[in-house]
This record gives structure tokens, sequence and C-alpha cells, in this order.
């Protein structure tokens, strides 16, 4: 199988249907918050190949991938099942999105797209800037992390999902207090677009990671 062998240090569940997975961090690999690796493995003998997006601030040891579980998905459930010990192929770190830690940010996120807005939030507090998080679900994960994060300083505005209105107002409200980062599917990621130039921003400013 392709990719580098990698040992698995724990699942967490952080969520309604919705685990972190933790990694040992191999040699060589060197990533940012806001980009993503390739996960390789066989659950039914037959290989299946998914991208996900780090939802760790940093891979010094290990670094962290925030999965949601479709129960009738080729991964995820086998993901949710796996055990400390047990090794996983990864390929990257890939993608150009990326927090460098030299602004203030501003994370929207949709869905699982709250691993990576979390991680980009914590490294921008790490690095002495200000951060936002607008987070948009129908029941939050990774709320204890959250919790942190405000408690730190950082700004967390929950939407109700299917609220695009409260989006949008959200998004205009913050869009100006650092640099934009948005992760979550296409209907997602297309109504955050839409509110940036609807407050008379560019999205192309924007850093914009659509899961597909």
């Amino acid at each position: 199988m392709k990719g580098t062998p990698v040992t698995v240090t724990s699942v967490t569940d952080v969520g309604s249907d919705t685990i972190a997975i933790e990694l040992e961090t191999p040699d060589g690999f060197d990533a940012l918050p806001g980009q993503f690796v390739l996960l390789r493995a066989a659950p039914e003998d037959e290989e299946v190949a998914r991208h996900y997006t780090l939802s760790s601030p940093t891979v010094d040891e290990t670094f962290e991938l925030t999965v949601g579980i479709d129960p009738n998905g080729d991964l995820s459930p086998w993901l949710a099942d796996r055990e400390s010990g047990q090794t996983i192929h990864v390929e990257g770190p890939f993608g150009r999105i990326t927090y460098d830690g030299t602004s203030d940010a501003v994370a929207v996120a949709g869905g699982p797209g709250v691993g990576a807005a979390v991680a980009i939030a914590e490294a921008a507090l790490d690095a002495s800037h200000d951060a936002v998080v607008i987070y948009q679900a129908a029941e939050p994960a990774h709320a204890d992390r959250l919790e942190a994060l405000e408690r730190a300083g950082a700004t967390v505005v929950f939407v109700d999902d299917g609220a695009d209105e409260e989006l949008a107002a959200a998004v205009a409200s913050h869009r100006e207090a650092g640099q934009l980062y948005a992760f979550g599917f296409e209907d997602f990621v297309t109504a955050v677009a839409e509110a940036i130039e609807d407050a008379g921003g560019d999205p192309d400013d924007a850093q914009i990671e659509n899961f597909g």
C-alpha cells in the first residue's frame, strides 16, 4: 500500500458522529494548520483513500485528524474502530492553505471543518495573535477546545445549522478581524464566499477549502 505507515496513538469521540484520531508524526513530516493528508486503508480488503485536514496546531510528535463518521461510509466507521498501536498509511501533507503564525486569524467552519478552524485559532493564540472561530453545526464538535479558546481570549461564534442569514451576519461582522479561512462542504463555503462579497469584501482574499 502506498504511503507512510504511521501508528495510531488514540481515537477520541469529540462530538456526535465525530472522532479525533491522533497519529505519530513520521520523519520528515512538516505540516502547517490548514493542510491535509491522504489517508489510505483497506477496511474490506479493498484499498480506500480519503483526504482529511489536520486539526492539530502543531505536528511535533503527533498530529490529529478530525473525522465525521458516516455510518454507511467505506472508511470513517473503520477509522472510528482503530485502537492505539494499529497502523494507517498516510501521504502528504498537501495543500496551499496554511496558517504560518504571522497574522490574526478568522476561521469559519461548517461540520467537520471545525477541526481545521480550531487548529488555526490555537496556533494564532500561541503566536500571540487574535483569533475568531465562526462555527455552523447542528451539534458542535470539539466543544472542550472551543471553550478553552474562549477562556484564552479568542472569539467563538456558534451558528445554528441552516441559519444562513446568521452565518452571513457573523462573517460580515468579523471578516476584517484577520486573515479569513473557511473549511467545509461546497454549499457551506459557497455561502461564506457570498457573505464576504455581500459585505463588500473579495472572496479571493480568503483561503477557502472545499471538502467537496
